[in-house]
């Protein structure tokens, strides 16, 4: 057997065959249009089916009764209207080969009061979820008949729409785990106490939904195989409830996942990122799928193909879900069937996607700009009808992205690079202490970009004369920006983030690190230097540290600095620095009182974003033709740019990235990837 024929055998559940074992697990992606999946969403998910995969699963929480809000855009599954949008999903997906689900949920007391229709949150206990900071109601014996009634119901609206089959939703603290858990039943009623009486509002949800969709259609579990809580349910309990569920022969498959989202900690455990090793909960996988005799699916942190193989092959589940996998290259299954493993954008495990998502936001990958917005930007790049000559000054993520996408509409593409290697500041932000996975980002675009045969010239600053000596067609200006350190007074004695990653600056005894930004530079740099055995106050005027991060990143980077002691001080900015003998005196103003206050310090380190490195565009803009104008209207559509407004220029100029403001790799990678396979 070849090392991948284990992940490309058909797997046959009821009468549904899946060509191969691999899987899109559900998600909140977002793209949901008054509870219907639109066209967007749609061909999000089509993408992945062109691309190979075997199912895919959609709508991750779809609500089915009106007290489910889905507060991230989600579907509602809750009247005949969604129907016609599944039937026309459906289509769009089986015309490629694949097969496709939906995933079905109540989402009990983890949400707040105030979403949508402002019902009150429900659960099987009145105790507090301290997530969204709800204070559920108990549920009553209407309650629990109406919602298990509702799940059935939504059930034959997905079998009326053509859908495959369906995913009840048993995992990150939804109402069915709910029940389950102890930390949130504390019933004494036949739905409480016992394990036995926990799974009974469960069975009673499988039941009912059997009984509306047939004995022809496939219905699986999504199921916790340990919430990894003290007071929570253990692998134990899981194995216990997923025998009982899987022995009613009412179940087609259990997909076990791990962890639960009962604080923001947890959450992070529960959908783990590049901090985690790679597909660390499959032993709860294993466990489960050892003591039951239906399929076991399992995806958590799988992000290659070559242990999705052996997840198949090793005998732990019968199909892996890549889902963060085919964020960053939804033809990942196509490019392992004929042969170009190498072509394969892998996800780095960034958690960008979930950080958006956590926060009511649509996915986006950090990076693969396509991915979500299909109907404007290409996963595959056309060819252009007539060759170019495109020049790229500057390296990093912005620069490659445009370099590659130059170079696969088969242009001739020149890119300068100042320093020895490429990939700009995730050279610096991959230093960090669980963040260099970032670096395969970069480590795939350049062996993209020479695969294209794209001309890359290291330790070659472009200037106007070297730029303009290649008699370009078009120039990309992606020369990033310097690091900002602030607008206080003294700024002159700050170090920057970018000296401290890059061991320019000595770590210091007691060191002051003020952060105006909230995105992820501060704090790493605030874990390097306590990890060091520097002394850390963490220095903010949000009301928050880490502001900008979502769920996911935000608790392990809360869970490092609180595990190396950092002091974290928060509505406090930074107002004036000086130098008093070998020490630093900081000015410290409370944002709200006003009221200042001193800090002696061996070192401070500020964080304000990056200001553009600007000059080579100033320098050749007015001998473009453009005069470097871009149409924002036309930019948002993904339309080409055709601003003439100076007839007798030689070329047309842009500049992407930092070069244009301080902002994301997924940000300078989707500006490149908008205006380049236009050129």
């Amino acid at each position: 057997m070849g090392q991948f024929d284990a992940l490309l055998k058909p797997l046959k559940l009821r009468n549904l065959t899946i060509r191969n074992r691999v899987l899109s697990t559900a998600h909140a992606s977002g793209f949901g249009q008054d509870g219907n999946p639109g066209e967007r969403y749609q061909l999000y998910h089509e993408e992945k089916a062109k691309g190979g995969v075997g199912l895919t699963i959609f709508g991750g929480s779809s609500a089915v009764a009106i007290d489910s809000p889905g507060y991230m855009r989600q579907i509602y599954v809750g009247d005949d209207a969604v129907i016609p949008y599944f039937q026309e999903f459906a289509d769009r997906v089986h015309r490629h080969g694949a097969a496709i689900m939906i995933q079905l949920t109540h989402i009990g007391r983890k949400i707040g009061w105030d979403h949508t229709h402002w019902f009150w949150p429900m659960g099987p206990s009145r105790r507090h979820e301290p997530l969204h900071r709800a204070f559920p109601k108990e549920m009553e014996d209407w309650d629990i008949r109406r919602v298990v009634k509702a799940f059935g119901q939504a059930a034959l609206r997905c079998k009326q729409g053509g859908l495959d089959g369906v995913q009840i939703m048993g995992a990150g603290t939804h109402l069915i785990d709910q029940f389950w858990s102890p930390l949130a039943n504390a019933r004494t009623d036949g739905y409480g106490g016992s394990l036995e009486n926990r799974m009974r509002f469960g069975l009673e949800v499988l039941e009912e939904v059997r009984k509306q969709v047939g004995e022809d259609y496939v219905i699986g579990l999504k199921m916790i195989g340990d919430e990894m809580i003290e007071g929570g349910l253990t692998p134990e309990d899981c194995v216990k409830i997923a025998s009982t569920y899987a022995r009613t022969g009412m179940l087609d498959f259990i997909d076990v996942v791990a962890g639960t989202a009962f604080n923001l900690i947890h959450r992070a455990y529960h959908i783990p990122g590049m901090w985690a090793p790679i597909a660390p909960y499959l032993k709860l996988a294993g466990a489960i799928k050892a003591e039951v005799d239906i399929p076991i699916f399992h995806g958590s942190r799988v992000l290659d193909i070559q242990t999705a193989a052996r997840v198949i092959e090793d005998g732990h589940a019968d199909m892996v879900g890549m889902t963060r996998a085919h964020f960053a290259d939804p033809h990942l299954v196509n490019k392992l069937r004929a042969g170009q493993l190498d072509d394969i954008r892998q996800c780095v495990g960034a958690s960008y996607c979930n950080d958006r998502s956590s926060t009511g936001r649509e996915i986006v990958c950090i990076q693969n700009a396509a991915t979500g917005k299909e109907g404007v930007l290409p996963h595959a790049v056309a060819k252009a009808r007539a060759h170019k000559t495109v020049v790229v000054a500057g390296g990093g993520p912005a620069g490659l992205e445009a370099a590659r996408v130059s170079a696969e509409r088969g242009h001739r593409v020149v890119l300068f690079e100042a320093s020895k290697r490429l990939g700009g500041q995730i050279n610096i932000a991959s230093r960090a202490t669980w963040r260099e996975a970032l670096s395969g980002i970069p480590r795939w675009l350049e062996q993209r970009t020479r695969k294209l045969g794209v001309d890359i010239r290291l330790e070659t600053e472009a200037s106007a004369d070297i730029v303009l000596a290649e008699k370009p067609d078009i120039v990309v200006v992606a020369t990033g920006g310097d690091p900002a350190i602030g607008c206080f007074k003294g700024i002159e004695h700050a170090t920057s983030t970018w000296d401290m990653l890059e061991g320019r600056a000595r770590i210091a005894e007691n060191v002051l690190i003020f952060d105006d930004c909230g995105d992820h530079q501060a704090p790493s740099t605030a874990e390097v230097i306590a990890k060091r055995g520097g002394r850390v106050e963490f220095v903010t005027p949000d009301r928050m540290a880490l502001q900008k991060i979502g769920y996911n990143n935000l608790g392990i980077h809360m869970r490092e600095l609180h595990r190396m002691g950092v002091v974290i001080t928060t509505d406090t900015r930074l107002v004036a620095l000086s130098r008093d003998g070998n020490r630093l005196v900081a000015v410290l103003r409370n944002d709200y009182t006003e009221t200042e206050e001193e800090r002696a310090v061996d070192q401070v380190v500020a964080e304000y974003g990056t200001k553009p490195r600007d000059g080579l565009y100033w320098a050749l803009r007015p001998r473009s033709r453009n005069l470097g104008e871009v149409d924002p209207d036309r930019f948002a559509a993904g339309l080409p740019q055709i601003a003439v407004n100076n007839p007798d220029g030689a070329f047309v100029l842009y500049r992407v990235g930092d070069a244009v403001a301080s902002r994301n790799v997924h940000a300078a990678i989707h500006d490149s990837l908008r205006l380049a396979k236009d050129f």
